[in-house]
């Protein structure tokens, strides 16, 4: 079987969502590389994500990690609603876990039910697994879980991401991931690191046999990560 960071860097390669090239990031970073969640447009493509996300969380079940009885994954508006729903769909047909899904609107409704929250209802000790795409500040965790917490006394279990792009914050030396485990007491997941994908990426050939990976944009991502990574 091919390796699980390899099989993934295939599959973001493949689906578009990972890019090399010249980028600027809203944070004012001039990035070689690119991570667009938003390349997951079709059912297959989210489909094989929600799986990915179905995997390394059984995984990080297994290994005592995550616990196992996790009632609800939850996914911030509006990126993190498809990952919700396509993660709680593998769990479910894959794995036979019996779980729902939870996301927030941008706004809260006045009409009909009412409410912030759309999906299963979070009720007091409910085990929550937050999923997201990628991190860069930790500004998505900090905003929901205090709308997860006012609606019940939920018990918030882990984070669950796409890509952790390992670097550090503005403000410190310490990477987003590593903050926000800091701040909330939760561990931060994801199915691979920027590390682990350029591993894969450096090993992976063209349909002409030529290198994926030119040496022009290995040394450009080792400088930028020497530069900001954590």
């Amino acid at each position: 079987m091919t390796p699980f960071d390899e099989r993934f860097t295939e599959f973001l390669l493949e689906s578009g969502a990972l890019k090399f090239g010249d980028f600027m990031l809203k944070s004012g970073r001039q990035s070689p590389y690119f991570i667009n969640a938003g390349a997951f447009n079709d059912g297959r493509k989210i489909a094989t994500l929600g799986a990915f996300y179905a995997e390394k969380i059984t995984s990080a079940m297994a290994d005592g990690t995550l616990p196992k009885d996790i009632a609800t994954i939850f996914g911030p508006a509006y990126k993190g609603i498809p990952l919700a729903v396509s993660t709680a769909i593998a769990l479910t047909s894959m794995h036979g876990m019996e779980v729902g899904y939870t996301f927030d609107r941008k706004e809260k409704k006045d009409h009909g039910d009412g409410g912030i929250l759309v999906g299963t209802p979070l009720k007091d000790g409910m085990k929550v697994l937050l999923v997201d795409d990628v991190m860069t500040a930790g500004t998505a965790v900090r905003e929901v879980v205090p709308k997860l917490k006012s609606a019940a006394n939920v018990d918030i279990v882990g984070l669950v991401l796409s890509v952790d792009r390992m670097e550090k914050t503005k403000d410190s030396d310490m990477s987003a991931v590593k903050s926000v485990e800091q701040e909330f007491g939760f561990p931060v997941l994801s199915i691979a690191n920027v590390r682990e994908i350029f591993a894969a990426a450096s090993r992976m050939v063209t349909t002409d046999g030529k290198p994926l990976l030119g040496d022009d944009i290995k040394e450009r991502a080792d400088t930028y990560l020497a530069k900001y990574g954590a």
